[in-house]
Formats: structure tokens, sequence, C-alpha cells
């Protein structure tokens, strides 16, 4: 029972890891973007990175993993990028020197303050592209379920996504009751078929940290039009070495044509 209630009061620290230091967006690889403050539903001020997409591009909004800040995404964001797209770096709460504390609801509050500063610029939902990474794909996928009904988004992009945390959680600690013990649950197999956005799935098949059968059941539970690939040789990390960028940008040229 003590591992139990040990767990239960330290599993912030076990699903978050930001780093504090963010530095400017030159430095990191990102000289095209700049710095940007949005606050939040519940008065946080924070700092995101974007980049205006060019004429008759879409823009992704990246919602990162569970480590570091955004200043450690230019490798994933690059070739997008590249390709004229707009980028939004979600900024969270207690990340790269962000006030507040992550969690579930305070992440999910953080994503809708993005949104609603694209919306602010005039880019309608059928020209957002939200990718989520690892623990971003939970808030990817709760942002799109809530878009649906007023006017679903252009496109949702999973990269190595889970089931939920709970189920994520249960398999890291087979010797602990975790999905009971769980708070933050990130439940995406509740919400994936009500997303109705076109879906692109992709993950490594040696993923050692979420395993691309959660993967393959989301993509299994998710509706029409959807594509997916999974990657030989490929872990948690590194898929961006398999020329994945490319399909996803393949993917968003097919299904956002004429938006």
């Amino acid at each position: 029972m003590g591992i139990v209630g040990a767990l239960y009061l330290i599993q912030d620290k076990l699903i978050y890891h930001p780093s504090q230091y963010l530095p400017p967006p030159a430095e990191s690889g990102l000289p095209e973007m700049r710095p940007l403050q949005l606050t939040t539903k519940d008065g946080l001020k924070l700092t995101s990175w974007y980049k205006a997409a060019e004429k008759g591009q879409p823009t992704m909004v990246y919602f990162q993993g569970n480590g570091g800040n955004i200043a450690g995404r230019e490798i994933k964001v690059r070739t997008y990028l590249d390709a004229g797209f707009g980028v939004l770096l979600v900024g969270y709460r207690g990340y790269g020197g962000n006030p507040g504390t992550p969690s579930e609801q305070g992440l999910y509050a953080d994503g809708r303050a993005q949104l609603e500063f694209l919306a602010g610029q005039g880019i309608k939902p059928g020209r957002w592209v939200l990718y989520g990474e690892s623990l971003g794909t939970g808030i990817a996928v709760q942002l799109a379920f809530e878009q649906a009904p007023k006017g679903p988004v252009g496109a949702v992009v999973l990269e190595s996504p889970f089931t939920s945390l709970a189920d994520a959680a249960a398999e890291h600690y087979p010797f602990v009751p975790a999905r009971m013990l769980i708070k933050d649950r990130y439940d995406s197999l509740a919400k994936i078929d009500r997303i109705m956005a076109p879906l692109f799935v992709f993950a490594g098949e040696n993923d050692m940290i979420i395993p691309p059968r959660h993967g393959k059941t989301l993509f299994e539970a998710a509706r029409q039009p959807k594509e997916s690939h999974w990657i030989p040789g490929g872990g948690h990390n590194n898929l961006h070495q398999f020329g994945i960028p490319g399909k996803v940008i393949d993917f968003l040229r097919r299904r956002l044509s004429g938006g």
C-alpha cells in the first residue's frame, strides 16, 4: 500500500517533465518564428512561438510531448515551415518558464487559448492542423473533439499516440491499479470517432514507451478519412528520420486542397 500511495502522490512528476529555460527562437534554429504571449481563461500568460502561414497554406498547431519545451522541437517542425505552413508551437503551463502547473484540464485550457488566437487572426478551423506528439496527442484529440460540433478542424495528426494515459500507465506499472489511481486520463479512445476531421496516425513498431498497438487501436476506432503509417525500426523519438514529415505534408495537401 505504501508504494501505491507514493505513486499516487507523485504521479504528476512521473507524467510531466518540463524544462524551464526557453531561449529565443533563433537560438533554437527557428529564426522565422516569433514569441507570442497568450492568456488562458484562468488568467495565465503563456509564451508560445508562431509563424504565420504563407498564402493558401494551413496552420499547424503543435502540441509537444511531456518532456522539455518548445525550444526542442525544431527538428520536428522544420519541414513544415519550409513547406510554407503556419506553425504555432504551443507553450504549456509550467514549461519553458511559463507560470502554472501542468495538468490535463490545464493543458486543454492552454490549447484553447491558442485556437482562440488563430480564430482572432481570421484563420478558420478548416485550416487548422492539430498535431499531437505523444502526450500532446491527448490534447489534440480533445480540442478536435470540442471543435467538431462547431465545424471540424482541417486535420488531426497523431505521432506515437496512446489510447488513454490510464492505459499507458497500466502497462508501465502493472503491479499497481494504475487505471484507478491516475488523475489525468487523456482518454483519446473515447473521443476519436467524433473528431469529424481527416486523421493521420503514425508510430514506430519498436516504440517501447507507447507501444504501437495504442495507435492501431485508435486508428481502428476512428472514422474515415484516415491514414496510418507503422514504421519498422522506428522508436518513440526518432520518427522524423523515416521521412514522416513528407508523408504528413502529402496527406494534408490532398485533404486540405482548395481550402
